[in-house]
């Protein structure tokens, strides 16, 4: 019997392990069935190459609990370990880089562990055991190895019974972590973390159907028939797909294949995704996976952590966030690259090369993807445009390179429902829609219905109004106003219709300066100063005798800063609402008010008629609201 003591500089390496390795103690069955996966494949390239005798056939992972004897077993098929390689490999590479390890993270309690830098992923056992064996039995045919190892430095290394080739870890569960020896625990955890892992992992059995029994009918005398009970067999239950869609090349794929995979990574989810994005890429780096659009619509809200990362199909983190870019978090699926390190803080990840030329062709492969299915079926996706536009739009926003590709297939509806790339939508409003400074004037609207008054006078005009109504649109516009040329987006209500887009000819008042000069005075002692800015302005007759407008540029910073950004830098978060009242002077109501002899009739005509231009906004609420309603009734009493 061989006994050491494990070639570390730092005598208390296993208490530092437990605290420092990871936050999540639950890791360690990841790392020990990652390792058991590379033994089995690893085995599977000597037999492929003539490097190894053994038969690779058809292997699995098992993990077995042992409840009454406090242990869990994880056997592979693999290729095993000498008892020199047990020794190399166990005793002494591990803590090759313990004392560095030591000193780095030290004080850092929390941090994830850099498990992969310093061949400790093993040793994370000791997290959740306070004892740990090794059966091991080499494909090369020497004797087999038994390691023991406590929890100390001190290990046993002894001829070991074990007859197949293979590995076997026994981890003998501490008390405080006996959560470990419960089969549902161990379950959530290889669903988790082993779920789509390439060898079959076994754990336990179950009863199925038997495929080659067909239950038997009879009929008794009355004509009565009986069927006999569905015969069960005991079978292995495989708990992960060895072979999950993102592993498979696109053309061998059905879009019932893809909707499918969507179901068996979200069974929750009983919507259907939209579409899906194939990646598949081996230079200049290797990356799979299959992104999905959800139905989004214009919730800024939607849980983003749904990207599933995997490095060799080995669950990394539902976290990617820094790591596919920002925009596309919103979106679902799973993304795999062997580029991808398995242990390391997030922080390192952000920061790695690799990672960041991920990110990148990521952006413009769903470019690419959007690109191609606009081009395919604009029809389908115009009807889609509402479920994805938050993904595009953001990406826009966020990713300069995929603002510059947006051009192909970002979409501008008008109110009415007709789409417009942005080229197009140029072609179309450029003649009439450009002011007497030649800027295109681009007008928007958020709610059909709050500012239907404003979109109808514009449509009256020849103007075509666009409907942008994500929570985003204020950045988004502010973007294409600093990036396309001559350019100025002004939403309906902003103002009258003939102020938002100015042309040479203006109207003509029908008042005097005298009269102009007694209306103005007369609205100002009737009209809320703090709410309202009064402006006299000539238009069409048949124009509304009184508007309320909101400057564009007020508005649109507060919407800014509502949704993250903008406003704030101008001090406009905690200003109180501020409105344009615009009357028409050549409005007959407001000649009316002008001729009404008594004061209190020109009062009533103002409240009511500002009352009326508030409803229109929506404006008008509470006792205001009352107020309104019976003033009306008493008006046409």
């Amino acid at each position: 019997m061989a006994k050491g003591t494990i070639n570390v500089s730092v005598e208390n390496i296993f208490p530092l392990i437990k605290k420092f390795l990871y936050s999540d103690h639950e890791i360690f069955l990841r790392e020990l069935i990652s390792n058991a996966t590379d033994a089995t494949m690893k085995l599977k390239h000597l037999s492929n190459i003539g490097e190894t005798k053994v038969e690779y056939g058809n292997p699995h992972i098992e993990v077995k609990i042992d409840k009454d004897a406090k242990k869990l077993h994880i056997i592979d098929q693999g290729l095993g370990m000498t008892k020199e390689e047990v020794e190399k490999y166990i005793n002494e590479v591990a803590f090759s880089g313990a004392e560095e390890f030591l000193d780095q993270y030290k004080d850092k309690v929390d941090d994830a562990g850099i498990i992969g830098h310093f061949g400790l992923g093993f040793y994370s056992a000791f997290m959740v055991a306070d004892k740990v064996e090794i059966l091991t039995k080499s494909h090369k045919g020497d004797d087999a190895a038994h390691w023991t190892c406590d929890g100390s430095p001190k290990f046993t290394l002894v001829k070991g019974k074990k007859k197949d080739i293979g590995t076997e870890i026994i981890l003998h569960i501490a008390d405080d972590s006996t959560e470990f020896l419960e089969e549902a625990r161990i379950t959530s955890l290889l669903n988790k973390y082993n779920k789509f892992m390439p060898i079959s992992i076994k754990f336990g059995t179950k009863k199925v159907n038997d495929p080659d029994h067909t239950p038997a009918t009879t009929t008794d005398k009355d004509g009565k028939e009986t069927t006999e009970p569905q015969k069960q067999i005991t079978v292995d239950n495989i708990v992960n797909n060895p072979s999950p869609a993102w592993t498979k090349q696109p053309a061998d794929l059905k879009d019932e294949d893809y909707k499918g995979f969507y179901r068996e990574l979200y069974p929750m989810q009983f919507e259907e995704p939209l579409f899906n994005i194939h990646l598949n890429v081996d230079y200049p780096f290797n990356l799979t996976g299959i992104l999905y659009f959800p139905k989004l619509g214009n919730d800024m809200n939607i849980q983003k952590d749904r990207i599933q990362l995997y490095q060799n199909q080995v669950f990394v983190t539902d976290n990617v966030e820094g790591i596919v870019p920002e925009f596309l978090t919103m979106l679902r699926g799973v993304i795999d690259s062997p580029d991808i390190p398995l242990n390391v803080s997030r922080s390192y990840l952000q920061a790695d090369g690799a990672v960041k030329k991920i990110a990148s062709y990521i952006t413009r492969k769903v470019a690419d993807k959007l690109k191609s299915l606009f081009n395919d079926n604009r029809e389908d996706f115009e009807a889609k445009w509402n479920d994805i536009k938050m993904v595009i739009e953001y990406g826009m926003l966020s990713e300069e390179k995929f603002f510059e590709k947006s051009d192909a297939f970002a979409l501008y509806p008008n109110v009415d429902g007709k789409y417009f790339t942005y080229e197009e939508l140029e072609a179309k409003i450029k003649n009439n829609q450009t002011d007497k400074d030649d800027k295109m004037v681009i007008l928007y609207a958020s709610n059909k219905d709050e500012q239907h008054s404003y979109i109808e006078a514009a449509k009256a005009k020849g103007y075509e109004v666009l409907l942008l109504d994500s929570p985003i649109v204020s950045h988004l516009i502010q973007k294409l106003e600093s990036t396309k040329e001559n350019i100025s987006f002004v939403r309906v209500d902003g103002d009258s219709i003939d102020k938002l887009i100015k042309k040479e000819d203006t109207a003509i008042s029908k008042l005097d300066e005298d009269q102009t000069k007694t209306l103005d005075e007369l609205l100002k002692e009737v009209i809320p100063s703090d709410k309202f800015m009064v402006q006299l302005e000539p238009m069409d007759s048949d124009a509304a005798p009184f508007m309320i407008t909101q400057p564009e540029f007020m508005r649109r910073m507060k919407e800014m800063q509502a949704t993250g950004g903008g406003g704030g830098m101008f001090g406009m978060g905690n200003m109180p609402e501020m409105y344009n009242l615009v009357v028409n002077t050549n409005s007959e109501l407001v000649g009316e008010i002008l001729g009404t002899k008594t004061k209190k009739k020109q009062e009533r005509l103002i409240n009511q008629s500002l009352d009326l231009a508030r409803l229109s906004q929506g404006l008008l609420k509470g006792e205001e609201l009352t107020n309104f309603i019976k003033r009306s009734y008493d008006m046409i009493k």
